[in-house]
């Protein structure tokens, strides 16, 4: 597909980064040249000088032809206006806007309308969702969601003591009598698919299926203490952290929110929109002041600042001094293998999540008649992906038990959702059309559920085994 981006930040490179990695058209605008520049040379992308809320430069950049154009720029009226003047000039072209600003959150859906907008981005609230998640469930590492919150994707590490170490997932439902379904098992710098005749190793990162009434459940079965947050210091007062107090106070979460920023007016301004919140004007990396503030005794601690570097030295001095549990906002993404050896506790990547978001969309849009992609998360630090599928009347597909469908290799079909009903598959489950099907895999790239059948019949059975 033809895709233009406008913007050479952060999230703009990233999004060109990723969508060029799936095989697009990728063109780049930005008004400085030096960042276009690196972005073209760096990508091996097309790039054009200008305004990207300009009619001539999106012209320029071949608007007409364009299929999507995603506006990324800092600033929100001009994500907007750059969109609305791709409406004017390019007739079929899909238009996503970067949105931040809180004022704008309570009109995204009349933006979304009047703007014809197919998508609105924010990276900092959907970090700030994830992260709100993690509060609710603190022995996990990363949760993704499923059908609107109807399954979920937990990421959890495998304690040393754990009783399920060694026992083959095949024999492992008696064991534990939950519907809990391992995906994707990460060994030190292997990513594995599980078989059957698999097992658990001690320190083993697993992402697991389950509904939400079997989570705390499991965790408990595998030998994660399950203690319930009730206090979090939060060191940077940005974005991330005003939409974590609000979504906490809309789920009615019983917990204490502590926010630590250095600029006075953010703190004026935290304090008038959040009263149920702690709010503290000093130095977050001011030691005796954390210190007296409660880091050492704080059931979780949230490095949220703007800088990597800071967010990384806060949640290593937090983890050293407790056993709080550690949030870490990062922005870039260069060192993720250097980051994976660290005590960091759960690294968000704000500009990932979107990614993802955005990804999901396009392949969508570019498969439209087919079985769409309706929601994707990179798992395994990108080395492996978790996608939900719409089933369409596919003869190949449907009707068919699972045990008698030829996957390709490193596919794992984890769940199927049926009028609101959660399936945790067997061999003898079928997918029925209108039915949602999760598939974890380690070849990137699916567009349509169909991508997951092998070629051929001659290798093994697509059995996979149910925890």
């Amino acid at each position: 597909m033809n895709i233009i981006v406008v913007g050479c930040g952060k999230v703009g490179l990233n999004l060109a980064d990723q969508l060029n990695k799936e095989g697009h058209d990728i063109t780049i605008i930005d008004n400085d040249e030096k960042e276009l520049r690196h972005a073209v040379d760096f990508l091996d992308i097309m790039g054009v000088h200008g305004n990207g809320a300009m009619p001539q430069t999106l012209r320029e950049a071949g608007i007409a032809e364009a299929d999507v154009l995603i506006a990324a720029t800092n600033q929100d009226e001009v994500n907007m206006l750059c969109c609305l003047f791709a409406k004017k000039e390019g007739h079929y072209c899909s238009t996503i806007a970067r949105i931040r600003d809180p004022q704008y959150t309570t009109e995204i859906k009349y933006l979304r309308d009047e703007l014809n907008l197919a998508m609105v981005i924010n990276p900092e609230m959907a970090a700030a969702k994830e992260i709100e998640r993690l509060l609710r469930f603190p022995s996990a590492i990363k949760i993704d969601s499923f059908s609107r919150g109807r399954l979920d994707l937990i990421r959890a590490k495998v304690p040393e003591e754990s009783q399920l170490v060694g026992i083959p997932f095949y024999k492992m439902k008696k064991e534990i009598g939950l519907d809990v379904l391992v995906c994707c098992i990460e060994r030190g710098e292997e990513v594995l698919i599980p078989k059957g005749s698999d097992c658990f190793m001690a320190g083993d990162e697993i992402s697991f299926i389950a509904s939400t009434k079997h989570i705390t459940e499991f965790f408990l079965k595998l030998g994660l203490k399950y203690t319930p947050i009730r206090d979090c210091m939060i060191v940077g007062g940005g974005r991330v952290s005003y939409y974590i107090a609000k979504y906490i106070e809309e789920t009615h979460l019983n917990l204490k929110l502590k926010i630590i920023d250095s600029n006075k007016e953010r703190c004026d301004f935290l304090a008038e929109e959040l009263p149920d919140c702690s709010i503290i004007n000093g130095n977050g990396i001011d030691q005796e002041l954390l210190k007296r503030e409660g880091i050492e005794t704080t059931d979780a601690f949230c490095s949220l600042t703007g800088f990597d570097e800071e967010n990384i030295m806060l949640s290593l001095y937090a983890g050293k001094l407790s056993k709080t549990r550690l949030i870490t906002k990062v922005n870039r993404i260069t060192f993720e293998n250097v980051i994976r050896e660290m005590n960091l506790g759960s690294v968000i990547y704000p500009k990932q999540i979107i990614a993802d978001s955005i990804v999901r969309y396009v392949r969508a849009l570019e498969n439209s008649k087919g079985s769409n992609v309706e929601t994707l998360y990179k798992i395994a630090d990108g080395r492996a992906e978790a996608l939900e599928f719409r089933v369409l009347n596919d003869p190949n597909l449907i009707n068919i038990p699972l045990s008698d469908i030829q996957l390709n290799d490193g596919v794992l079909i984890c769940g199927i959702i049926r009028n609101h009903r959660v399936i945790t598959p067997n061999g003898s489950d079928m997918m029925k059309m209108g039915d949602r099907v999760i598939i974890v895999t380690k070849n990137t790239g699916y567009n349509d559920l169909r991508d997951i059948l092998k070629m051929n019949n001659e290798e093994e059975s697509g059995i996979h085994y149910e925890l």
